[in-house]
């Protein structure tokens, strides 16, 4: 979705905000495919005191299987991101902008790129989730299992007679 923000540029004091819905569903991460609803944008550039800044408002479904217990899982994602904005750049190296110098912004890479730059990097269907028995898999968030849960490593072993 193209941005057109060349009013907000040339007039200070501006807002200017663009609502759409970006469908990201075909993003493998994985091998699993976590984008389960179109992503909900909400674009807003201000100008303030000539300073012309983009903020992304976006939310979606996102939909994985657990890194500790396997279970998979939906939870809804509400995520802001905040960019500056800048017609001309003196530094290419410079990543604290982004240059528009046509006045447009390609709104869908830079959603999709913070949306993925800002992806957990550990999944978990909750925070205090158990995950499974090392011994018998058994699922600890749905109950307990009746293993002693003193497996000790095979490369231990000799280390455990010298305690007992």
């Amino acid at each position: 979705m193209l941005f057109e923000l060349k009013s907000v540029f040339l007039n200070e004091g501006l807002e200017q905000q663009l609502n759409y819905e970006l469908d990201i569903a075909d993003i493998d991460i994985d091998g699993v495919f976590p984008f389960t609803s179109p992503v909900a944008v909400t674009a807003t550039a201000r100008n303030r005191a000539s300073l012309v800044t983009l903020t992304l408002a976006c939310s979606y479904d996102y939909s994985r299987p657990c890194d500790r217990c396997g279970e998979s899982f939906t939870r809804r994602e509400e995520k802001v991101f905040v960019h500056k904005l800048a017609q001309t750049l003196a530094d290419e190296g410079n990543d604290d902008y982004i240059e528009t110098p046509d006045f447009t912004v390609e709104l869908d890479e830079v959603v999709i790129s913070d949306i993925l730059l800002n992806l957990p990097q550990k999944n978990l269907c909750k925070e205090a989730c158990k995950g499974l028995c090392p011994v018998c898999g058994q699922n600890l968030n749905l109950g307990t299992c009746s293993c002693s849960g003193e497996s000790v490593d095979p490369r231990l072993a000799v280390l455990k007679q010298l305690m007992d």
